[in-house]
């Protein structure tokens, strides 16, 4: 996997981003793919899976490109420049289709601009900081791109849960939230956020998964068979 050498690299949360999708979706759109592991996790599980990755950073679609490329996930792949942000005549304009996806992901940034100090490396503050409205736009955005009873997902610390699930609240039903800590006897540190487009289900809240063993750095057997690659979360 090709990463930046400086600035934001994908980790933990984008392979259970990918991991988390449902296993018959058929057209798959991640919103600001970075490198693209998300995706690439999803297409390595599903072998009848189209996905569409979509940033705006020129330097990390490239590598997303070089990672499918090196993959061999090119002819079920397409790449698309864009805000996610921007308004739907650009989106449209640059090949992001209305109405299309049967599941929609993203590991949007997290901490507010407002809150704390930029990251120096203009690719790393993208990728970690925005506000609540700019939240509200990639939600909006999703809520665009996706087919109807459709899955959309995002993952997330759970200090800035607050705002995301107010948009999800605002547009979808049947949300679900899967919270992660690092050991059972541990605070929940992030959260999957799952909806489904028109469901007018109520909210469900899962028990709490950990992440580790309770000593030491292993990882719980199913977050481990998730990072190999021979299983995928299911939730």
């Amino acid at each position: 996997m090709s990463q930046p050498r400086h600035g934001f690299r994908a980790g933990l949360d984008s392979v259970l981003l990918g991991a988390a999708i449902a296993p018959d979706s058929a057209a798959l759109l991640d919103l600001g793919c970075g490198v693209g592991t998300a995706g690439l996790v999803a297409l390595a599980h599903n072998p009848a899976l189209a996905a569409t990755l979509v940033d705006q950073n020129l330097e990390m679609l490239a590598l997303a490109r070089l990672n499918v490329e090196e993959n061999r996930f090119a002819a079920r792949t397409t790449l698309i420049e864009v805000d996610v942000a921007a308004k739907g005549a650009a989106r449209l304009t640059a090949g992001l289709r209305e109405n299309a996806y049967s599941s929609v992901i993203a590991n949007p940034p997290f901490f507010d601009s407002a809150g704390g100090t930029l990251a120096q490396n203009g690719a790393r503050a993208d990728a970690r900081h925005m506000g609540a409205q700019s939240l509200d736009l990639w939600v909006k955005t999703a809520a665009g791109a996706a087919a109807a009873g459709a899955e959309i997902i995002f993952i997330y610390p759970v200090e800035s849960l607050s705002p995301l699930l107010s948009a999800f609240d605002a547009r979808f039903g049947a949300i679900t939230i899967l919270p992660l800590s690092p050991r059972a006897d541990a605070p929940v540190t992030r959260v999957l956020l799952r909806a489904i487009k028109g469901s007018r289900a109520p909210l469900t809240m899962l028990a709490t998964r950990a992440l580790h063993d309770a000593e030491g750095r292993a990882f719980a057997p199913q977050f481990d068979a998730i990072l190999r690659g021979t299983a995928q979360l299911v939730w």
